[in-house]
């Protein structure tokens, strides 16, 4: 069993302390007010959750957790350190870390004076960057050592609701951290592989990411159910059962397929039926502040890659998919086919390479071009072979994804400016030839 100290008693820290005493674990909980720490050292929670009561009562009365304001006391006796302090707002919104740096100087000092090797693993809510810009200088600058030899660090972001935070730690929907050393991330892993939940090991910036996508995605479904809850009242319908419908379809309406960061949506019936709602919302007097950014967000991934295009300085393009998704030749407000346009408009030259669209014209097929409304001339710019479309274009736009070119264009990427709005390969990212529009 482990030795840790927990910094900061309030809702993160105290239900994190109980559920780690209670696995067997010597903990020592680390606070300025006194109030929290006599609570906790009599056996009483110092906050009001679900269960915490008995679970203190029975920690405390074990022997395996106690509270104390002195933090050498609790360097020097622990192994590793959590710290749970609050971030609240800074003035201008951005991300509180005036109690996270304090806490950090705080240990940082304790450090100098220990010579055992330490881990400090970060669980409160900070920004991408924050362990990097923040936390580490600040150890590093009060205890005279050097992050990542001398001690460890890790961010290990927590994802608790109030009200069922006892559950949630034992049973929970995501584990993630990042460690800049060995010792901490063998250190964090063993704390959770007896759980059942896949373990998620990354760098740090991307685990303090992840933490702010959670709880921002969480944000952005509650607007859009109150949204479309609003949309549904005034035409005399109950919001709540609409959504509820919605949430029993895990294959479409929740499927991780549409989660994947890339281009624009398009087809036949995403950017009419967002319109539309938008629309009669409207004509309801219902304000729909979300619909109306998707569109904006929508419309500014076109630009983003338009602008990608325009930095490549190339005069002439090869499109790699044209219609709005792989697989079908439909153009139907196709993004790929806008992006095209508007290229095509400023002189730029756009060859195309999509084998379904390029099947429907060689079949002489009489909907050959499908929903194309934008694109000028295109079965004259639509290209058979891919290798051409590579040798006789000055950047190679990838926009849909067909298993059989990955290759081929990742050579490409070599000497030729490929531009990906779909990752062709999960492991590239953004470097020399390369860019990806999200990556």
């Amino acid at each position: 069993m482990a030795r840790i100290s927990v910094f900061g008693i309030g809702y993160v820290g105290v239900v994190s302390a109980a559920c780690l005493a209670r696995d067997g674990h010597q903990v020592i909980a680390v606070d300025v007010d006194p109030g929290k720490i006599k609570a906790i050292n009599d056996g009483l929670s110092p906050i009001v959750e679900n269960g915490l009561d008995a679970l203190i009562a029975e920690v405390v009365a074990a022997g395996r957790l106690t509270a104390t304001n002195d933090v050498q006391h609790a360097i020097d006796n622990t192994e590793a350190s959590f710290i749970c302090v609050g971030t609240p707002s800074a003035p201008d919104g951005s991300v509180g870390l005036t109690y996270v740096e304090g806490v950090c100087r705080n240990i940082g000092t304790a450090l100098s004076r220990k010579a055992a090797f330490h881990s400090v693993v970060i669980r409160s809510t900070i920004v991408p960057g924050s362990c990097e810009g923040t936390c580490i200088p600040s150890l590093e600058s009060a205890s005279g050592k050097k992050a990542g030899r001398d001690f460890g660090v890790g961010y290990y972001p927590e994802f608790l609701r109030e009200s069922t935070a006892i559950e949630d730690y034992y049973d929970p929907g995501l584990i993630v951290f990042g460690a800049m050393d060995q010792a901490t991330g063998q250190f964090l892993t063993a704390l959770n592989e007896g759980l059942n939940c896949k373990i998620h090991v990354v760098d740090l910036r991307t685990a303090e990411m992840v933490k702010y996508t959670s709880n921002t995605w969480r944000a952005v479904k509650v607007t859009f159910a109150n949204e479309i809850g609003n949309i549904a009242k005034s035409c005399g319908l109950d919001g709540q059962t609409v959504m509820e419908i919605l949430c029993s379809d895990d294959k479409v309406a929740m499927s991780k397929y549409f989660m994947r960061p890339g281009f624009a949506f398009g087809g036949s019936c995403l950017p009419k039926d967002v319109r539309a709602l938008r629309q009669l919302a409207a004509s309801k007097g219902t304000p729909a502040h979300l619909l109306n950014a998707v569109v904006e967000a929508n419309e500014a991934q076109i630009q983003r890659a338009e602008a990608m295009v325009e930095a490549s300085g190339a005069s002439k393009v090869g499109f790699v998919g044209i219609s709005f998704k792989p697989g079908t030749d439909d153009l139907r407000e196709s993004p790929l086919a806008e992006l095209a346009a508007r290229l095509i408009a400023k002189g730029v030259e756009v060859g195309i390479y999509d084998p379904y669209v390029y099947e429907a014209y060689a079949s002489n097929n009489s909907t050959a071009g499908r929903g194309n409304d934008v694109i000028p001339d295109l079965k004259d710019r639509m290209v058979e072979n891919l290798d051409h479309l590579i040798g006789s274009a000055g950047a190679i736009l990838v926009g849909n994804f067909y298993k059989d070119t990955v290759s081929t264009l990742a050579k490409a990427a070599e000497t030729t400016p490929v531009l990906d709005l779909t990752r062709m390969k999960r492991d590239l990212v953004s470097g020399g030839q390369y860019q990806g529009i999200c990556w």
